[in-house]
């Protein structure tokens, strides 16, 4: 008998696990799972106009400010890798309930502990909470019947709730944002049993379609190295240093420079919302050219988009950096969630997920920091932006090539 060889469908491969029938499909759960997704990534998406605040508000300096952001979204990468110890082995309602009150808890004590040491290591407990808020709700979406389009439904989703947030906290109090916080927390909760209790599927395998000699068909199981998931989460860990530096220090450095500061701010709504039609093309890119090519040029392209502010920032060239860096946020995001979904169901790498990307949110806005408390100025930290997009680039490619030659209807997946 001839031996069998993986076929290339030209418009990339739908992969899906061993038992797709048993994999949750229920409207409601994807429901649940997007809107608690779309309130643990809250802070993180406003973290510009939230930092204003808490320069303007509470008298913070710019350093303390990135030092702040760092632990909120420290918190929340440490929060998503403990739940991901235990995603796919503990009842994730009650994981749930756990992390909410860790959230609710250190945003109320927000509102009446308002020095720099009381606000930093609160931010550091309420990133914990939602950390471990969103890892159970991206765990879930991962074990969906179509997890690439969940996570698309995601991220237009998101790409509304992002510009919401930015026009609203602005008109806010300190105290007014925290509770804002605390109450979609808590809407979340009374429709807990909405979302899956536990997963069904456990493994590191996709279906591939193998083509014999004789041209007939079959699918066979494949195993995913386990370096695979851990190569994507690695390169998530630097394009999120990137996108929390340069999202953190963006309204800041624009207000430190010739740009009209009511215009930035302008532009902090628009361009969110922009992100909607980068989520649409990267739908259809993806759908023809596969997910880990056009992320690789993306990842490119907003290396030089974030590079481009290195030598100044005026009204035009931040308003071209803004739109682009949104359209390919977007872009990114869609592409490493489906990424992870394809190859794991169990929620273990799914729910590390958002710890990548607290990880490297509160690296971006601490070296960030650094880089100014040494006097280097802003254009030195797009400079290090731009660096880490290049590195998160270069892991991709590496976990590209790797599966080509292992399984290379994987490496084109959609």
């Amino acid at each position: 008998m001839s031996q069998p060889r993986i076929s290339l469908p030209t418009q990339g491969l739908n992969v899906s696990p061993v038992h797709e029938s048993t994999i949750f499909d229920g409207w409601r759960s994807v429901v649940l799972a997007i809107y608690m997704a779309l309130v643990g990534y809250g802070v993180m998406v406003g973290i510009p106009v939230i930092s204003t605040a808490w320069v303007e508000l509470l008298g913070f300096t710019e350093v303390q400010v990135g030092r702040i952001a760092g632990a909120d979204l420290g918190g929340f990468s440490l929060g998503a890798v403990v739940v991901s110890l235990f995603v796919a082995r503990v009842n994730r309602r009650l994981l749930v309930l756990i992390s909410a009150a860790i959230a609710v808890a250190a945003n109320g004590l927000c509102m009446v502990m308002v020095s720099y040491e009381e606000t930093l290591w609160l931010r550091l407990i309420a990133g914990v909470g939602s950390g471990a808020f969103t890892a159970v709700a991206i765990a879930t979406l991962a074990g969906t019947a179509k997890p690439a389009r969940a996570f698309n439904i995601l991220l237009f989703t998101f790409a509304f709730s992002q510009g919401g947030e930015l026009y609203l906290f602005p008109k806010l109090e300190m105290h007014e944002i925290y509770l804002f916080f605390i109450g979609t927390y808590l809407l979340a909760l009374p429709f807990l049993a909405w979302l899956p209790a536990r997963p069904v599927e456990k493994s590191l395998t996709v279906t591939v379609d193998v083509e014999e000699a004789d041209h007939s068909h079959h699918t066979e199981q494949q195993h995913i190295p386990r370096s695979v998931p851990w190569l994507v989460l690695g390169a998530v860990l630097f394009t999120y240093l990137n996108i929390g530096a340069y999202w953190t220090y963006i309204e800041l450095a624009a207000a430190d420079s010739a740009a009209d500061p009511d215009w930035v701010g302008q532009l902090l709504v628009y361009t969110s919302v922009f992100s909607v039609i980068g989520c649409a093309c990267a739908t259809l890119i993806s759908n023809r050219y596969g997910l880990a090519r056009p992320l690789m040029v993306t990842l490119v392209f907003q290396a030089i988009i974030v590079g481009m502010l290195a030598n100044g920032i005026g009204n035009i060239n931040v308003m071209i950096s803004m739109f682009a860096f949104n359209f390919c946020w977007i872009f990114v995001d869609v592409y490493q969630s489906a990424t992870i979904a394809n190859v794991d169901h169990s929620g273990r790498f799914a729910a590390l997920l958002p710890g990548a990307q607290g990880l490297g949110q509160i690296l971006g806005p601490n070296l960030a920091a650094s880089i100014l408390a040494a006097g280097m100025g802003y254009g030195s930290v797009f400079i290090m932006c731009a660096i880490a997009s290049l590195v998160g680039f270069a892991i991709y490619l590496i976990m590209y090539l790797k599966l080509r030659r292992i399984i290379p209807a994987l490496a084109d997946a959609s």
